[in-house]
């Protein structure tokens, strides 16, 4: 599995700037609603926040995993974002969140979507990546450094 073939670097967020859940996600959905213009902001906003409601996507050690299905989705989307102040995610851990990756995935998708959010959960299991993830000064690091995964 190759992320790079889920996002593109218009993608990636560099410096987060939300401070809640709600406005990390929407941060979050804005590259992937303004470059798939089917995508409606509000419905995805809605998918993501139900989803929460059933238990955080924070997975602790500063990573969070948001993702949601939306209806007319026909691929997975990922956008990834990294906040340096950390956000109060309501992670497992308790602990703030610094590494977001957020995945859409089609309504109808089983296998694709959950072999995705496990391959990211690995992926940020890697001390070697996560520290080049958090330690990264640009759009482009991130995208560099997940470009080779």
């Amino acid at each position: 599995m190759h992320l790079a073939d889920f996002l593109s670097p218009d993608q990636i967020i560099a410096g987060l700037t939300s401070r809640t859940k709600a406005q990390v996600l929407d941060e979050l959905a804005a590259p992937l609603v303004e470059m798939h213009h089917f995508l409606d902001r509000s419905e995805v906003s809605s998918v993501l926040i139900s989803r929460e409601s059933l238990g955080t996507t924070g997975i602790g050690d500063g990573v969070a995993i948001p993702h949601g299905k939306i209806a007319d989705l026909d691929h997975i989307l990922i956008s990834a974002g990294l906040s340096r102040e950390g956000v109060d995610f309501a992670a497992l851990d308790h602990k703030p969140v610094h590494i977001f990756f957020l995945v859409l995935a089609p309504e109808k998708s089983a296998g694709k979507h959950l072999k995705i959010l496990a391959f990211i959960s690995r992926l940020l299991q890697d001390p070697d990546f996560k520290n080049s993830f958090i330690n990264a000064q640009s759009r482009e690091e991130i995208w560099n450094l997940i470009n080779r995964v």
